[in-house]
């Protein structure tokens, strides 16, 4: 008798520990669930996020269709417009190769423009406000010929050398 129970108390042994196994994935897998299905609750938020994300992309990025040197030049002539509109005259501008930075190109404008300081005011004024958004890396103004001109009065005449770059998506 006590050598058919050996097999039973061994069998037993294995049934609970299975049993405690799979309670421990249940307890590790039920926060997963629980996760998942609110998800599942959400997904119509989701979705309406989703979009919204991707009305603002197309608004500030350039579009994917576009090629990259085609953004770039877009961008550059735009840039070339607000600094013209502005009354900054560009001594030269030139676009640079992109750069990948998650999931989009980054395109990099150099641009050297002198003018007086209320046209670079203009300038900066017009550049935060534009779409698709044109990004202000980097900003050098020196004074051309000093305070000490003849004349108090005489508007400052600035060189500035700007480091700005715009967004490409790639998908």
């Amino acid at each position: 008798m006590l050598l058919a129970m050996v097999p039973l108390a061994f069998g037993g042994a294995y049934v609970y520990n299975k049993h405690q196994w799979a309670k421990d994935l249940m307890s590790q897998l039920e926060p997963r669930f629980a996760r998942l299905m609110g998800l599942e609750r959400q997904k119509a938020e989701l979705d309406q996020a989703r979009q919204r994300v991707l009305q603002a992309q197309t608004k500030y990025v350039y579009p994917a269709s576009m090629d990259v040197s085609q953004a770039g030049n877009a961008a550059q002539q735009h840039v070339r417009e607000i600094f013209a509109a502005a009354g900054l005259q560009i001594s030269s501008s030139q676009v640079l190769p992109p750069k990948d930075e998650k999931g989009y190109d980054r395109i990099a404008l150099k641009v050297q423009a002198d003018g007086e300081l209320l046209a670079l005011q203009g300038v900066l004024t017009v550049l935060g406000s534009q779409t698709p958004v044109i990004i202000i890396d980097a900003l050098q103004i020196q004074l051309i010929g000093g305070l000490t001109t003849g004349n108090p009065k005489a508007p400052l005449r600035l060189t500035t050398q700007f480091s700005l770059s715009v967004l490409k998506d790639r998908t």
